[in-house]
This record gives structure tokens, sequence and C-alpha cells, in this order.
């Protein structure tokens, strides 16, 4: 759990008369997403919905297609869901009365992939690109002592987060920003850097890339689940179909519409991919890592054999497209055998063949359970830091190596340290 202290620092926005639309049109629909996501969540007969992987899993292709918000904004709205649905489950199971959750208020969350916080203004996403909203200030000597002053102005502070929401009454736009303070626990005791190991050496942080025939696409070490390898599969599937279909008509005209729909679902198969690995490339960027790992080209295939060329292609298109995007970039790729990752506990290390049944994974030995993927993920990167740490190089250049998490990094050897990114 990530136990960086937190403030929040409310700071009124000067939005320019030709975007103010644009924000209300981001609020519409974050709060379309949020009830979608609510309504597919909540059951009647006691089996209410609170995982956030199976609603992206479920919800996420279709309410990017529904709305014209970024990726993340998407994902915040079902998660903002998810969350209140959860709460009432927890309300049924002391037996107070309650009901679907509902959103009408205007809320919309942001963090750093989908709003960027400088020293006078903001720039937030919104379905007609980013707006730069200037922060109303008062003069800086009269700052002195203020919230913004103490905490949004001072180096110790990280803003990692923020709510926009917005007084009808004044026709005011308010952002809400959450910061943190990731050099001290709530006690004031200072924490390790994380950016050095013991000998105060130089090191790394990695992330572990999970890719699937089923369930979401890609999974990483820090919990994201991106993209439906279900939905991708449909989509072939239908394309597949209707090419059978036409090849019994066994007409010209027919073979002419095989050629034109097989180009469209190419193009729409690469522009999805493209997608994905931009969201990748996101996640890579807030958990502030250094390298992306996946498992070794070579063993992806052995794995899906007897599946789809198709399969094939998606994963190694996939995987191209993420070097290509990131050679601009600090980041880098780097591969290992990940033999045994989905047997193997992330948690204590225990490796059995019954620890993983499809999409769960439970430990026989320790208990812990989580999903499969998510779990694999983790054993990715951790094996990646194993041979660092055993004295190979990474890509990147350096010696030691920590691998990225929800809410921190682990070393090789357990340490554990708490994010410093929201």
């Amino acid at each position: 759990m990530d136990d960086a202290p937190r403030r929040t620092v409310p700071i009124r926005l000067d939005v320019p008369g030709e975007r103010r639309d644009d924000l209300h049109q981001t609020k519409d629909q974050f709060i379309y997403c949020a009830n979608r996501t609510s309504e597919w969540a909540w059951r009647y007969d006691d089996l209410c919905i609170t995982s956030k992987s199976k609603a992206e899993n479920a919800l996420y292709d279709e309410l990017r297609e529904e709305t014209d918000l970024t990726a993340n904004l998407v994902q915040k709205g079902i998660r903002r869901a998810i969350d209140a649905v959860q709460s009432g489950v927890e309300k049924l199971k002391q037996g107070e009365n309650t009901s679907q959750p509902e959103f009408d208020s205007w809320s919309v969350v942001y963090d750093k992939r989908s709003a960027t916080f400088n020293d006078d203004h903001a720039t937030l996403s919104t379905p007609n690109g980013r707006v730069t909203c200037e922060y109303v200030l008062p003069p800086e000597d009269n700052r002195e002592d203020t919230p913004f002053d103490r905490y949004y102005e001072s180096d110790d502070w990280d803003a990692s987060s923020a709510t926009l929401q917005y007084d009808k009454q004044t026709d005011t736009f308010y952002l809400h920003v959450t910061l943190k303070n990731p050099d001290y626990t709530v006690d004031g005791t200072e924490r390790q850097e994380a950016s050095h190991d013991d000998d105060g050496a130089e090191n790394g942080v990695v992330l572990g890339v999970d890719l699937n025939v089923t369930g979401a696409f890609a999974v990483t070490s820090t919990g994201e689940f991106i993209g439906s390898a279900d939905y991708l599969a449909h989509k072939r599937d239908q394309y597949e179909q209707r090419c059978a279909r036409l090849q019994q008509t066994g007409t010209r005209s027919a073979h002419q519409t095989i050629q034109s729909i097989g180009s469209r679902f190419s193009d729409w198969s690469l522009d999805w991919l493209h997608n994905r690995a931009n969201d990748l490339i996101a996640e890579a960027h807030a958990a502030d890592v250094d390298g992306i790992i996946f498992e070794n080209l070579d063993h992806i295939r052995e794995n899906i054999a007897n599946g789809s060329k198709f399969q094939q292609w998606a994963y190694a298109t996939f995987i191209e497209l993420v070097e290509y995007k990131i050679e601009s970039t600090a980041l880098f790729v780097d591969f290992v055998n990940p033999a045994y990752t989905s047997q193997r506990c992330s948690h204590c290390g225990f490796t059995h063949e019954d620890n993983r049944d499809d999409k769960q994974f439970a430990c026989q030995d320790c208990g812990y359970a989580v999903n499969a993927d998510y779990n694999a993920a983790k054993n990715i990167a951790t094996r990646y830091c194993g041979h660092i740490h055993r004295g190979q190089t990474s890509r990147g250049g350096w010696a030691t190596s920590q691998l990225a998490l929800k809410s921190g990094t682990l070393t090789v050897n357990g340490d554990y340290t708490p994010a410093q990114l929201g």
C-alpha cells in the first residue's frame, strides 16, 4: 500500500471561453463511463462485480468507441464506478440498505497521464485535445503560508492527481490537486531513496509485461490491464466468418469484397495495436520505469503454436510497435525466458502447476491469491532483475534493478520501496 502523506490544494482555473464547453463534454462522457460501468457491475443476485480488471476487460473497448475520451480517462471512469460498487457491497454485508451507484455530480478525475501540473497552469485532456488553464492565484507576496505555498510550490511535494470540479452558481472551474510527499512516512520518518542501492550505486526500475491470448491483451507488473485479447479475437473471428461466406459464393465480386474487407481489417488491427502500445508506454512513463520487459518472443510462439498465425503476428507486431515508439525516449525493451512464470508465486517463490487455474492464481504454499496474468507479469520483471543481480548488465547500462509494482518497487532481495508517483 502506498502510505505517502497526501495533501489536497484547491486551485481556481481561468479557462479560455472557447474551451469551456470542452471541459463540460469531458464531464458528460466521464460520467457516462462511470454510470455504464455501475449498471454493468451491480447485480441483484449478490454477485456484484468489484474487480477493476474484469470491468476494464468487459467495457474498456466499448467505452473507447462510444466516447471520445483518452484511454486514461475511460479507465478512471470505470474505476470510479467499481470503487462505488465495492463500497455498496460492503454496506450490504453490514446489513445496510443501498442501491446501484449513480453518478450525476460535476467531477472528472485526472492523473499525470491525462493532465500536466505546472507552476502557474495545468493542461487537461478533453475529447477535443488538451486545454491549457491558467491558475487564478493571489499575488506572490500574499501567498505565504497558504496551502498553495506550503505544498504545491514546495519541492518536497509532488502533484500526482487531481479532480476537476465546476461551481454552477459562479460558473467557475476548480482543480483539486492531490500532492504526495514521497520522502516521508506519516510519522515523518525519511524513506530511503529508491534510485540507489545500499552502496549508492545507480540502478533502474523495470516494468514486467505478460501478453495473453484471452482476457487482457497485456498485463503489467503495476497491475494495469491493457486492451482485451478476447475482443481482438472476436473481431478476427467476425472477419474470418464473413470471408468464409463470401468464398462459398465464389463470384468475382465476392473475391474483390474479400480483398477489400481484408485490407480494412488489417488497417483496423494495426491501429488497435498502435493504441495498445501507446497505453503501455503511457503506463511505463507514469510508473517512471527505465525498461519494459517482455517474454522472449520465441517462447511466446511455442506457447501458442497451436493457436492462430494472427495471434503470433499480433504479439510480434505489438512488441515491434513498442520498440519503435520508444526509440526517441530513455526507455528500453528487453526480454526474458518466462518458463514457469505462470506457475511461480510472485509473493513467496513457490512453483507448482496447481498454483494456476486459468486466470486465477492461488499459491499452494503461502496462500497468495491474485490474477494469474498479473502474477506472471511480476515474475517476468523479477526474473530480469535476477539476471542483473547475478552480474549481467541491463540494456539501460546499470548493474542492479527493481521491478515496478502497483504502489512501489521491489528489489530481487525483497526490499520494498513505496511509490513516488500517483
